[in-house]
């Protein structure tokens, strides 16, 4: 099956199958920094209860939070997440195209 599989590729694919791979993992590790510091750097969110009531308050922050750097950050973890699934399934399709499961 291995065989059938790196004949059917092009030459130069086989032969650029391991900087493919490292690329993909030097992308993978700097994509998981970035997400750890952006989830750190963000604050811890209470939902907008009130600490004694116990109430949803509406003021004018939890209105525009997609606006402010709360909403930023949170919109940035969600494409670093994306930008990480989408690579780790790119090096491990290539791991398994390569040694051929």
């Amino acid at each position: 099956m291995k065989n059938e599989i790196l004949l059917s590729l092009p030459n130069w694919v086989t032969t650029s199958f391991p900087y493919i791979r490292l690329v993909l993992l030097i992308l993978m590790v700097v994509f998981s920094l970035a997400m750890i510091i952006v989830v750190l750097f963000q604050p811890s969110s209470g939902d907008g209860m009130g600490a004694i009531s116990g109430q949803v308050s509406d003021t004018f922050y939890s209105k525009n939070k997609g606006r402010s750097l709360e909403g930023i950050m949170k919109r940035l973890t969600i494409v670093l997440a994306i930008c990480l699934f989408v690579i780790s399934i790119l090096f491990f399709i290539t791991v398994v195209v390569f040694i051929g499961a």
